[in-house]
């Protein structure tokens, strides 16, 4: 990918996010496993974590298409939950 206007940049911090939430979901997982935390707990967490996954991704299909497209990466902006996945469904 490109370092053009900072979008390689961007992009791997969006990557780096992504990885940091996909260890927290292991994270929980294993806290459940272990009986640290109760599977109520875990639900809750891993539900918020997996909506910020899908918007995260979401934005970088946006930054991606966008560079496609010759258009500035940085126009694509983080939609809400509810339109995520909408446009998931």
């Amino acid at each position: 990918m490109s370092e053009q206007n900072g979008t390689g940049g961007t992009d791997r911090r969006i990557l780096e996010r992504i990885s940091e939430m996909v260890e927290a979901e292991r994270d929980l997982r294993a806290a459940l496993a272990e009986g640290r935390i109760d599977q109520s707990t875990e639900h809750s967490e891993l539900k918020d974590i997996e909506e910020q996954l899908d918007q995260c991704w979401d934005l970088l299909r946006q930054r991606r298409a966008r560079v496609r497209a010759g258009e500035d990466p940085d126009g694509a902006s983080v939609r809400s939950v509810d339109e995520v996945e909408r446009y998931e469904s």
